[in-house]
């Protein structure tokens, strides 16, 4: 078989444009594939993809969900130029195959393979669907979904998981005398509900949990405002610490007994594969409530504990959930193993292999002339 030709489309956020660093990685190393990036330069793709040694085409498209009139007519208004401009980049790469991941970019690279016959695969990682996916999910050839209840949303889904850098899935459980810690994390933007909520909670944390030590993410914009908090309460300076960005995840997970973290899908698909415990709390303002169905996806397998935003108006829910997790070990040894239950190993090596597979069947079907 000649190296494959694979665009692959999207991303905006991490959780899409990480996973399909992995799957590109995969394909070159596995298939000696070819790999063209399309993307917009608002997106995290504008940088994470050149600094990974792809090439990356930019079109200009905007936002259709939760955003004002206006924005969403200049969005109508420009996907036209979209579609050809991508069907442009999709003749001259002459591309075999289009795997879209969903955020801007995607919708029109999907759409323009539709349009000239390229088989095209779609990656959901969330429970829920974006806007792009969800207007082209039962058009394209494949799929590959996070969580079953995406499946429903397109055609030939398979559920495959999200690619998950190899080391979170042989991580040890921390040993069995070791005190309890708490990691805190917010992404790596930080989540500023976590900033302001635990510094105050953090006295009658430690004083209601022996030998509990944290570990707060705050995020680099907010991390000095919420380490002077931690400081104003009073904690005891020697069992908490904040950090701005925290860039050896699997290690602070190996050393969590539980982690407060928001349910992004790539943080949702890190803790099954780590098998770790967790207390989630939904970014409310997700799109389509998406970070929500994540999360009830890991309540629902006994691997996690939710508590919504509004919720937290009651700062004392907080405290008492935390403190009744963390002096359970049952109950968070069951939750670890059930976390492990939601985890895909292999996940990058299934997905490259299905986009090979399309190529390598419409090569069968529709031979060159």
């Amino acid at each position: 078989m000649t190296p494959p030709r694979i665009l692959i489309a999207g991303g905006g956020t991490g959780g899409h444009i990480i996973p399909a660093l992995a799957v590109a990685r995969e394909l070159v190393a596995r298939y000696n594939a070819e790999i063209l990036f399309v993307g917009t330069a608002r997106g995290l793709e504008s940088r994470l993809v050149p600094d990974a040694g792809f090439q990356l085409k930019l079109i200009e498209v905007g936002p259709l969900n939760r955003v004002s009139l206006a924005t969403r007519l200049r969005t109508l208004a420009q996907l036209p130029l979209s579609l050809l401009a991508c069907s442009r980049i999709l003749r001259e790469f002459r591309a075999e195959a289009v795997f879209g991941v969903g955020g801007y970019a995607s919708g029109p690279a999907m759409g323009a393979a539709i349009m000239r016959g390229i088989p095209a695969m779609a990656f959901e990682p969330n429970a829920v669907p974006g806007m792009a996916n969800r207007l082209v999910g039962k058009r394209v050839q494949a799929a590959a979904v996070n969580f079953p209840p995406a499946a429903k949303w397109f055609r030939n889904a398979e559920v495959t998981g999200i690619p998950v850098r190899p080391e979170f899935f042989t991580l040890a459980p921390p040993a069995k005398d070791a005190p309890p810690h708490l990691l805190i994390f917010g992404g790596s933007q930080g989540a500023r509900i976590f900033n302001t909520l635990m510094p105050p909670l953090a006295p009658a944390l430690l004083e209601a949990v022996p030998g509990l030590t944290l570990l707060h993410q705050a995020g680099a914009r907010h991390a000095d405002a919420t380490r002077a908090a931690y400081e104003a309460s009073g904690a005891d300076p020697a069992r908490w610490r904040v950090e701005a960005f925290l860039d050896n995840m699997a290690e602070q997970f190996a050393a969590a007994y539980l982690v407060m973290a928001r349910s992004g899908a790539s943080t949702v698909a890190e803790l099954a594969a780590a098998g770790k415990p967790s207390l989630l709390i939904p970014f409310a303002a997700a799109a389509d409530n998406h970070q929500r169905s994540n999360a009830e996806v890991m309540v629902n397998a006994g691997a996690a504990v939710m508590l919504e935003e509004h919720q937290l108006n009651q700062p004392d829910l907080l405290l008492e959930t935390l403190r009744n997790l963390l002096t359970d070990p049952g109950r968070l040894q069951s939750m670890a193993v059930q976390a492990r239950t939601q985890a895909h190993p292999g996940a990058a090596e299934r997905i490259a292999a299905r986009l090979v597979e399309l190529i390598q069947h419409r090569q069968a079907n529709y031979p060159a002339k």
